[in-house]
């Protein structure tokens, strides 16, 4: 008789890259950003593992580990299959703990770690099907996706029975897209030439480089001083020319009627769209700039705290582009559901990614969104930066400025040893001394 597998340790470690030594991630909002991860793996009896994180800048990272170790006595434990056979309970349990929830409820620091856990373990339920996660989810039936959706708040714009719906749509053609994104993969455009620290000279330099790798977009951060976006913006019009997409982000810098003045300097320039032009939870100044900057788009997401306020933003008609990420809320469960709202609204899910290991996560909801749920559309594009992806044991893979589908089992998330150690904060040695260099 095989004996039962249990979850035998939930370990989290401190991960930081000291990215602000290059200016690597800067932007008006975050201007010295040290690319960080809370690091999940989650240990079974039997020797398997599942891996998640949560993507930080530095400084607090320690603050999400705790976050993430308070969730061990919901873990430590259990039976594997048990657990992997409803990670929809899986997740409304950690959600819906009583005393935790208070924390939140749903947002924050807290929901981040029950992100963390919950991406663990879809990750490791996918390694034990020899699946990407991207494909697990989309081999599964349009009942059982559905029903790990928790739509507690959400009835009011999208039904259990409208869900349904979309996915029994989505599973007509789905073989012959999942084959047709295994030749060709999804479209991504980077953010890599456009961080605020750069030189001129780097600008000018990694715009040429983006073009001949054949990405079809890029993303310059604006925001600081107008006068420098709109020299920046010139100058990337040079480089690219006319018709060539070029999209700006302003991380949440502007009140709104900073925002519509900003823009009208910067709408000469015809960028592709605006994204965070204000704080990311105030739906209403999201939805007055879009209005008023119209026909420029309005991107955002990143900071999106929960499903809750995707609802929200797509209720008020207050973004052009739904930028989920796969680290800011409750996992692949809550992702889910913002995927199946953005579908119910005809609005294009563009995910964000750069920072550490982003890339590798948030490729697996567009190849999903892409398979069974939106399905073609010429109008998604993946984020993508060049930053960090050795430290990967499956990195993204890009070709002719496409994502190539996942097809190693699990989440894409398992940071390899020897990345690993050098970088744990305070005593790796990446830390200890300033001076060092990862030998990859």
């Amino acid at each position: 008789m095989t004996t039962p597998s249990t979850l035998i340790d939930l370990r989290v470690s401190d991960v930081r890259f000291p990215t602000s030594r290059d200016l690597d991630g800067s932007d008006a909002m975050n201007p010295d950003p040290d690319y960080s991860a809370a690091y999940v793996e989650l240990l079974t009896s039997d020797g398997d593992a599942g891996y998640g994180f949560v993507f930080t800048i530095g400084r607090g990272n320690d603050v999400q580990c705790a976050a993430i170790d308070a969730l061990r006595g919901h873990v430590v434990g259990r039976d594997v299959e048990t657990l992997l056979a409803d990670l929809g309970g899986f997740s409304r349990e950690l959600v819906g703990d009583s005393q935790l929830r208070w924390l939140g409820p749903e947002k924050g620091v807290m929901h981040m770690a029950i992100g963390a856990v919950v991406n663990a373990a879809w990750d490791l339920r996918a390694r034990r099907a020899g699946l990407p996660l991207w494909k697990l989810l989309a081999t599964m039936t349009p009942e059982d996706l559905v029903d790990l959706v928790d739509f507690r708040y959400l009835t009011d714009a999208l039904t259990r029975e409208e869900a349904l719906e979309i996915l029994r749509r989505g599973a007509v053609g789905k073989a012959e897209r999942i084959t047709a994104l295994e030749a060709h993969g999804v479209p991504a455009y980077t953010t890599t030439p456009g961080w605020l620290g750069y030189s001129d000279e780097k600008l000018v330099r990694l715009l040429r480089e983006a073009r001949d790798e054949g990405f079809r977009m890029v993303k310059l951060k604006v925001g600081a001083d107008v006068e420098d976006d709109v020299r920046r913006l010139r100058l990337t019009r040079e480089t690219l020319g006319e018709d060539f997409p070029v999209a700006t982000d302003a991380n949440q810098r502007w009140d709104v009627a900073d925002a519509i003045a900003w823009l009208e300097r910067l709408a000469p320039f015809r960028p592709a769209w605006i994204e965070e032009p204000t704080s990311p939870d105030d739906v209403l100044a999201h939805a007055a700039i879009r209005r008023a900057v119209a026909p420029l788009p309005v991107a955002t997401g990143e900071q999106m705290q929960s499903r809750i306020v995707a609802k929200q933003l797509l209720q008020a008609g207050a973004v052009d582009v739904l930028q989920l990420d796969a680290a800011r809320v409750g996992g692949v469960n809550e992702n889910l559901a913002i995927l199946l709202l953005a579908a119910k609204f005809d609005v294009p899910v563009c995910p964000h990614a750069g920072g550490v290991g982003l890339c590798e996560l948030v490729q697996h909801y567009a190849f999903l969104d892409a398979a069974v749920i939106a399905g073609e559309r010429e109008d998604r594009f993946i984020e993508y930066v060049h930053h960090l992806h050795e430290h990967f044991e499956d990195p993204v893979v890009i070709v002719d400025g496409s994502y190539r589908a996942p097809s190693l089992p699990g989440a894409s998330a398992r940071m390899l040893p020897d990345s690993l150690a050098p970088h744990l904060f305070p005593d790796g040695a990446v830390w200890k001394d300033p001076h060092h260099v990862l030998a990859v």
